[in-house]
């Protein structure tokens, strides 16, 4: 059961939450987690395998409805939404871009990278123009009439990316995006990225265990076993470094950090 929210957040946080517990068929997956971001700001959530990162993406984004806790974007309390205003709020403010670039077989690559705006109601030639410009932005222009079997790995994670994006939408969550990728490749996403968001004021939740992709990020919230690590760090002497959050929760006695969906 959710519980009843305690106050609203700061106002200068676009994405915030305050102890969030999830369990994963009675297995913790999220104990007390709190973290708070800024319009604009690149999180990079760092930890190995397991440690929560997916999950607390998919609590912040609203795919999963927290056990305990509570999580607003905007001032608007996300936890206390139903499923289908959820469905809306991703589908409207937040992009997502995970491991697997997910294409359909069946559609070009122009119309994969513009679902999110075909979808939405946009015209056919505003949704193709918007996903060949993202596309030419990645290098994959050239592309756009191919079918996503013509692509290589990491030319399909890039349109995944182009995806993302197109609606220049509040927030991305890139949950482990650069994994399946060599360093060369890696390196354009990131940059293609950071870049957009930095022109944009799109905020990034960025999901990594890989230390040169968090490296790009403005400050990092490291978990471990669900919870904030002992040496989390953020900008020393920075007011915002705790995200916003008021307290610490019993369980998170290090405090607070930082915090990156639907395609």
């Amino acid at each position: 059961m959710v519980a009843p929210p305690d106050n609203a957040p700061p106002d200068n946080d676009v994405l915030w939450a305050r102890s969030v517990h999830y369990s994963h068929e009675g297995s913790p997956g999220l104990i007390g987690v709190s973290v708070g971001v800024r319009q604009g700001e690149i999180l990079a959530l760092t930890g190995p395998r397991g440690s929560g990162k997916t999950t607390l993406l998919r609590c912040l984004s609203g795919h999963l409805v927290p056990e305990q806790g509570e999580i607003w974007f905007n001032s608007v309390p996300v936890h206390t939404m139903g499923a289908v205003a959820r469905e809306r709020l991703r589908r409207d403010r937040f992009g997502w871009i995970g491991p697997d670039p997910l294409l359909l077989p069946e559609l070009k690559v122009w119309e994969n990278a513009a679902l999110p705006l075909l979808v939405s109601g946009a015209s056919h030639r505003t949704a193709k123009a918007a996903a060949c410009e993202w596309l030419d932005r990645l290098d994959i222009g050239g592309f756009a009439r191919k079918r996503p079997g013509a692509l290589t790995r990491a030319e399909s994670q890039r349109v995944a990316l182009a995806r993302a994006l197109v609606k220049e939408p509040s927030v991305v969550f890139a949950d482990e995006p650069t994994a399946p990728l060599h360093r060369a490749e890696r390196s354009l996403l990131l940059r293609t990225l950071t870049t957009a968001a930095r022109s944009h004021g799109i905020t990034v939740l960025l999901a990594t265990h890989d230390e040169e992709s968090a490296a790009v990020a403005d400050r990092s919230l490291e978990l471990l076993d669900g919870r904030h690590a002992a040496h989390a760090t953020h900008p020393v002497g920075d007011a915002g470094a705790a995200g916003g959050v008021d307290g610490p929760s019993d369980e998170t006695p290090e405090g607070q950090a930082a915090c990156s969906l639907s395609a």
